[in-house]
């Protein structure tokens, strides 16, 4: 535009960024620049749904009849998903697009970063050394965050959209901040960037923290003596001039894998794995449906499947808990047996379910009822062996496919069978046979508190990973419970050492051992050499969070911070 005479200044670019009200303002634009051969830029139509049949029709009336000169330029972010796209297939037809891909792995991130900036822009701070040192460092956390977003939940519990502005307002501020301190002001400037320039991007309390993490490690007084390692074996560099930055990066970076981020290498195994399987499942969906009727009976393929399928299940599927019994049976209301109840009654909705919309599709299949889009919907996912939507809105978190499902909730069932007889509590209890394990947590502290008269509000639970495997407890403890089947992601449970260990290459989600919880007034709690290790139920992390373990570790919490380590119920 500089180039052929069009600038904002002389008023031949109207810029707009679109969002509430500024429709109005984009059609003037667009028509004045229209008569008179300006350029229009319309960024974020995105945010516009509900306009965008008004702006297809305006480009198609401008399109013909306008000045020579006259170009419209539409910007917007990608759609996540197929099935949000917004945009007007005619905007899409008749524009030239082009799109902004960003680049791939550490060293291309890092080039990136650095090219952010000149030669000019290290000259400009009077604290030469220091602001050289934090830029590089910044460049290099900027590129990490970026990037480990390919690591889906265990780089970022959700993704978040942290762009060149956060790295290049970050430099300003440091800039502004050496200049006006005659010290380094550390704290201050951690805190900017982890809590405001990119923290403003971050919901999650979890991810606050691997971000907090980063720049502990990236940014601290010891780098300006060159001791600081941003990864292994590439330590933050000398004063260098622009173009030696990049020199330096290119002769000492290492090859791009999951450390330079602080990952283990099985993070990549475990990211390919979930990408690999998503694509065969898209695949097998993408299979015709219908096929000719198999051996002339009229019923299709995927028809008998399901009606194979439907048949298995309802011959497994146990009778409901009888309540009314259970609640006469349990004469002491303890917080455990409250677990045992409401878990009961939960599980009667979700057989309920399976059992009514089970019959119902077997009915429409035999004809006897119109098949609805619900059934049908059923159908294809027992085709597919995948959980009915109908069915997951009754039930737990899980990743699981249908068949793996169903074997798990027949152990759920069966737990519940147990423990329902005499109420007493299993020697080692299924924390992930629970619809709701945060209540059963919360019943750990609740039964202490009214046998030792402590406020609940002051308590808290107290981990100690034993060496024992489920076979080998055979009763309960004295106080709390034994929980089994949990597995750590990120690394592994070292039981002769009693701590936290790195991962063994190919084992993604080792078993833990049997866990002992205990309740224990908050003040008596361990707080040295402790990693906090949050529990989720399931991989996809974030919204399935359940608690926080405090567990042993021999080496820095903030190595298994950046390796996104946390303890998963299901695998």
């Amino acid at each position: 535009g500089t180039r052929l005479n069009f600038t904002i200044d002389n008023g031949k670019i109207h810029n707009v960024s679109l969002g509430q009200g500024q429709e109005v303002v984009a059609e003037q634009a667009m028509e004045v620049a229209a008569a008179e051969g300006h350029w229009v830029i319309l960024q974020n139509i995105h945010l516009v749904a509900r306009w965008l049949d008004s702006l297809e029709k305006l480009v198609e009336q401008h399109s013909q009849g306008s000045h020579p000169e006259y170009r419209l330029f539409m910007s917007a972010e990608p759609a996540p998903t197929p099935e949000s796209h917004i945009i007007p297939q005619g905007l899409l037809d008749n524009s030239i697009k082009i799109t902004s891909e960003p680049p791939t792995g550490m060293c291309a991130n890092l080039h990136g970063a650095l090219d952010l900036f000149s030669q000019e822009t290290l000259e400009q701070c009077s604290k030469d050394t220091e602001f050289r040192c934090i830029l590089f460092a910044l460049c290099y956390f900027h590129a990490a965050v970026a990037e480990r977003r390919r690591f889906g939940t265990q780089g970022w519990n959700r993704s978040y959209p942290f762009n060149n502005g956060d790295l290049t307002v970050s430099v300003n501020v440091l800039q502004n901040y050496l200049e006006a301190n005659p010290k380094v002001p550390w704290d201050d400037l951690r805190y900017l960037f982890g809590e405001i320039m990119y923290g403003g991007h971050i919901t999650d309390d979890w991810d606050r923290r691997l971000c907090r993490t980063y720049l502990s490690e990236y940014v601290r007084a010891e780098m300006l003596d060159g001791e600081v390692a941003l990864a292994p074996g590439f330590m933050i560099p000398p004063r260098l001039d622009y173009q030696a930055y990049h020199e330096y990066i290119d002769d000492n970076l290492p090859g791009e894998s999951p450390h330079l981020y602080g990952l283990h290498p099985n993070a990549e195994m475990g990211f390919l794995t979930v990408t690999s399987e998503r694509l065969f499942r898209t695949v097998l969906e993408l299979q015709p449906k219908e096929s000719e009727a198999a051996g002339g009976t009229g019923t299709s393929r995927e028809e008998q499947a399901s009606q194979s399928v439907l048949d298995e299940i309802l011959g497994q599927l146990p009778e409901a808990f009888n309540m009314e019994e259970l609640m006469a049976k349990a004469k002491e209301k303890t917080p455990y047996t409250v677990v045992a109840l409401q878990e009961c009654e939960r599980m009667n909705i979700l057989t309920h379910e399976i059992r009514r919309s089970l019959k119902e599709l077997d009915l429409g299949l035999q004809g006897e009822l119109t098949i609805t889009s619900e059934m049908e919907d059923l159908s294809n996912a027992l085709f597919y062996d995948s959980v009915p939507e109908s069915w997951t809105r009754y039930a737990y978190p899980s990743l699981l496919s249908l068949a793996t499902w169903y074997a798990d909730l027949l152990l759920r069932i069966r737990e519940l069978e147990v423990w329902t007889t005499d109420f007493v509590l299993p020697a080692a209890v299924w924390l992930a046979g629970f619809f709701n394990p945060q209540s059963f947590l919360t019943a750990i502290m609740q039964s202490t508190a009214r046998k030792k008269q402590w406020p609940l509000d002051k308590m808290c639970l107290a981990v100690e990973v034993t060496k024992k495997t489920r076979e080998e407890i055979t009763f309960p403890p004295r106080e709390g419970s034994y929980v089994h089947g949990l597995f750590m992601e990120g690394a592994r449970w070292d039981i002769p050492s009693g701590s936290i260990a790195d991962a063994r290459m190919k084992e993604l989600t080792p078993e833990m051992p049997v866990i002992l919880l205990r309740a224990i007034p908050v003040d008596r709690m361990d707080t040295i050499n402790i990693y906090e290790c949050p529990v989720y139920k399931t991989r996809t992390r974030g919204p399935t969070y359940v608690w926080t373990f405090n567990l042993k570790t021999k080496e820095k919490a903030a190595k298994w911070v950046l390796a996104g380590v946390a303890l998963l119920l299901e695998t």
